[in-house]
C-alpha cells in the first residue's frame, strides 16, 4: 500500500510500505477514506519535534472496516468508521475515567511500529473501543465526511479545551490561535451557549471563518497589544474563559493576560518554544485556573457526533485545501507557508 512517510526535516515523500494485517483479535484494518494533515504535524515537518527517518505520520482519519480479528465484536467489514488520534482499550482505570489518552496500552497513530492515519489502510488495534461507527448514507456526502473527520481530532479538541476553561451559557470566552484548533474551539464555546467569543488572530480568512463559527469580536493585535485590546472590549476585566490553542511562550503569557480574575484557561496547543510562559504568582492572586492537556477525543465523539450529523455545527468548513494522497507533500508545504488552513487528503 502507499503511505505518507517522513524522512527529514521538510522531507514528506509517499512510499510503498507493507500493507496492515491482522496482529491481535481485536484488531480491525480500515480502508482509508478521508485523512488531513494536523497543525501539530507540522511541528515534525518543521524538525521541532524528533521523527526517525521513514516514521509514518498523520493521525486523524476515516474509512471502511475492511477486516476485522476473532473478538471484534462491534463491526463488520464494510462500517463506515471513524478514529480519534489515539487507540485505547477502554477498559483501563483511565478509560473508563474518559481519559483514554492515558491508556497504558494505547497509542498514537504514526510511533514507530503503528500505521499513520495518511496512508491507505490503518490496522487499529482494540478496534471496538477505538473506533466510533458512522451512518453508512454518510460516506456519499463529501461535506458531511469533512466535518465527521474533525472528530478525529481537532473538534474534540476545541472542546476539550473549552470544556478545561469552563465555558458556560452567558460567559465572555477568547480564543488564542486562529488555526483549525482555535477556530473548532470558537464553534464549541458557541455551542456551550458562550455570549460573546473574543478570537485572536491575524489572518483575515481565518478570523472570517472564526466570525462564521459564532466569534463576536476579532482581535488582530498580539502581545501586549493583544491583553490591552481584549481588556478594553471587556471593560478592564478579562474573559471568564480563554482557550489557549497555539502552545508558545507567547500564545500562554497572552492568555493568562487576558483572563478574568477568577476565570480559567483551557490549553490545547502543543507546548514548543524557549518556556511556558507561566507566572505562577500571577495566576495564584488572580485565581486562574488551567486545565487542558491533550485531548482524550474518543470520549467526546458519541457527544459531538449528533451535532455534526445534524447540522446543528459544520467545523468542514475548516478544510480550505483539498489534496490526494499523491499530493500530501504539497500539502504539508500549503500549511508550512500558511496558504492552506488545514488540508483535506482524499484517498
Amino acid at each position: 500500500m502507499r503511505a505518507t512517510v517522513i524522512q527529514a526535516p521538510h522531507d514528506i515523500q509517499v512510499r510503498q510500505v507493507p500493507d496492515p494485517v491482522i496482529q491481535r483479535s481485536g484488531d480491525a484494518i480500515v480502508r482509508v477514506l478521508r485523512a488531513c494533515v494536523c497543525g501539530s504535524d507540522l511541528w515534525a515537518y518543521r524538525g521541532e519535534a524528533a521523527r526517525e527517518p521513514g516514521q509514518r505520520i498523520g493521525h486523524e482519519f476515516l474509512g471502511v472496516i475492511e477486516e476485522t480479528g476473532s473478538e471484534v465484536s462491534g463491526f463488520s467489514r464494510g462500517d463506515l468508521v471513524v478514529a480519534p488520534f489515539v487507540w485505547s482499550d477502554g477498559v483501563c482505570a483511565y478509560c473508563k475515567d474518559g481519559l483514554t489518552t492515558s491508556c497504558p496500552h494505547g497509542g498514537f497513530w504514526g510511533t514507530p511500529g503503528s500505521d499513520g492515519g495518511q496512508g491507505e489502510y490503518v490496522r487499529v488495534p482494540f478496534a471496538d473501543a477505538t473506533l466510533v461507527g458512522l451512518p453508512a448514507e454518510a460516506a456519499g456526502d463529501d461535506h458531511l465526511l469533512a466535518g465527521l473527520l474533525t472528530l478525529s481530532d481537532v473538534l474534540g479538541t476545541g472542546h476539550h479545551a473549552a470544556v478545561g476553561a469552563g465555558v458556560r451559557a452567558g460567559a465572555t470566552v477568547a480564543v488564542v490561535g486562529d488555526g483549525a484548533v482555535g477556530l473548532c474551539g470558537v464553534l464549541a464555546a458557541k455551542r456551550l451557549g458562550a455570549e460573546r467569543i473574543i478570537a485572536l488572530g491575524r489572518h483575515q480568512a481565518r478570523t472570517d471563518l472564526a466570525r462564521t463559527f459564532g466569534a463576536t469580536d476579532v482581535v488582530a493585535e498580539r502581545g501586549e497589544a493583544a491583553v490591552a485590546a481584549v481588556r478594553e472590549l471587556t471593560g478592564g476585566e478579562g474573559a471568564h474563559a480563554v482557550i489557549e490553542a497555539v502552545g508558545t511562550e507567547q500564545s500562554m503569557r497572552t492568555a493568562v493576560g487576558i483572563t478574568r480574575d477568577g476565570g480559567a484557561i483551557g490549553y490545547v496547543g502543543v507546548p514548543h518554544g524557549s518556556g511556558t510562559g507561566l507566572d505562577l504568582g500571577e495566576m495564584f492572586g488572580r485565581n486562574i485556573a488551567l486545565r487542558g492537556g491533550v485531548a482524550p477525543v474518543r470520549t467526546y465523539i458519541p457527544e459531538l457526533l449528533p451535532d455534526v450529523l445534524s447540522g446543528a455545527i459544520d467545523p468542514a468548513p475548516v478544510f480550505d485545501l483539498q489534496v490526494d494522497l499523491d499530493a500530501v507533500p504539497d500539502g504539508y508545504r500549503a500549511m508550512d507557508e500558511r496558504t492552506a488552513l488545514k488540508v483535506l487528503i482524499k484517498l
